[in-house]
């Protein structure tokens, strides 16, 4: 059982967290700290333009941390963990597209009925025949037990929800089940510089906010992995500041990251081996250069070098036909030519957001060009 759970037991965990959601917040301005903070990476017009096809009601009585997007999702199947009231559903049916099928699960009932409630109105909206939404009460820590398939999703995303479980290895585990060989788990969550003490848990206004049921961003590490998950990959942090002086008292000294991470479920056994690779420019809302985490960062056309772990990453998920890869058994150390260079960046998320403050990172796509713009063009 989760740490979470040694003083208070799974069952109230759940009670509290569905009381908070479902009765004591009505609407967002009820929060009582700013542990829900906009996403550090920047919404593009596109998306902005899609989530303005969404009820306002649905918006109202969405609580989320940020923004999830996953790119290259046309056709897809996606599952969203604790879904609320549908907002980021939405958002990806469209997104999808109607051969493509989102499904929502969520625990708190009164979210669910928001959620629930229009998807014909969405659905005539986008202009689908068929619904390729649908929304499951359950637990995010039981997917298998509420009905969910293995290996039956492309893509998981999360929202500022895992913080909120008493058994994070749980979700883990549940979530690399129900992905296909391939799939990924996009999320965004709240983290901490430390390991939480349990009186700290058991405050249950701390919890509801997404404070105190935070992972240690090191024991995230350590739980993907050991699950099966390859190494996480973080994509974006922007630094949670409480703004809530009687929080603040009761917490202390430990900080909080609001922080998106890309995990992948590959085949074991795989070669690790460095490559170049080509982005081919046919993500829709991606077409000049596709932001893959914080480290890499592709151009159209532009050659790139990737580790071992992005190169399989790339070779083995949906990203597969997006890039032009060099042929294997090729050098990358002795090939020659001009090629960019990933960033040199921390995989502490709260160390990213001081490198990404700072002069001292490297544009991605420098590396033996910078400077020399016709050396690739």
């Amino acid at each position: 059982m989760a740490d979470a759970a040694r003083d208070r037991t799974v069952t109230s965990v759940y009670n509290d967290v569905k009381e908070y959601y479902g009765k004591t917040l009505k609407q967002k301005s009820d929060l009582k700290s700013n542990a829900c903070v906009p996403s550090a990476k920047p919404v593009s017009a596109y998306v902005r333009k899609v989530i303005a096809e969404i009820h306002p009601d649905v918006v109202a009585k969405y609580y989320g941390c940020g923004l999830v997007v996953p790119e290259c999702l046309e056709g897809c199947r996606v599952l969203d963990l604790g879904c609320g009231s549908g907002r980021d559903c939405y958002m990806l049916s469209q997104l999808v597209g109607e051969k493509g099928h989102v499904t929502g699960i969520d625990m708190t009932e009164a979210q669910l009925e928001v959620a629930r409630n229009y998807i014909d109105y969405h659905m005539q909206r986008f202009g689908y025949k068929n619904p390729n939404v649908n929304f499951v009460q359950g637990y995010i820590e039981a997917l298998v037990e509420a009905g969910l398939e293995d290996k039956s999703y492309d893509i998981i995303i999360s929202n500022c929800v895992v913080n909120l479980s008493p058994d994070k290895s749980s979700v883990l585990r549940e979530a690399y089940c129900v992905l296909k060989d391939g799939g990924e788990l996009y999320f965004s969550d709240v983290y901490s510089d430390a390991r939480i003490p349990e009186h700290l848990k058991a405050n249950k206004t701390l919890w509801g906010e997404c404070l105190s049921g935070a992972l240690w961003w090191e024991d995230l590490i350590r739980l993907a992995e050991e699950v099966g998950f390859c190494k996480p990959r973080l994509v974006s942090a922007s630094i949670i500041t409480v703004g809530n002086t009687e929080l603040e008292s009761i917490l202390g000294d430990y900080k909080f990251v609001s922080a998106t991470y890309r995990l992948f479920k590959l085949q074991k056994g795989l070669e690790k081996k460095p490559c170049l690779v080509m982005y081919n420019g046919d993500i829709t809302d991606s077409e000049e250069s596709f932001e893959f985490d914080a480290q890499y960062a592709f151009k159209v056309d532009k050659v790139m070098e990737v580790d071992g772990d992005v190169a399989n990453i790339l070779r083995n998920s949906r990203f597969s036909e997006e890039f032009t890869f060099q042929p294997q058994g090729v050098n990358t150390a002795s090939s020659g030519g001009c090629w960019a260079k990933p960033n040199a960046v921390s995989v502490n998320p709260f160390e990213l957001v001081q490198q990404l403050g700072s002069a001292s990172v490297s544009p991605s796509t420098g590396g033996c060009c910078a400077g020399q713009e016709s050396c690739c063009n």
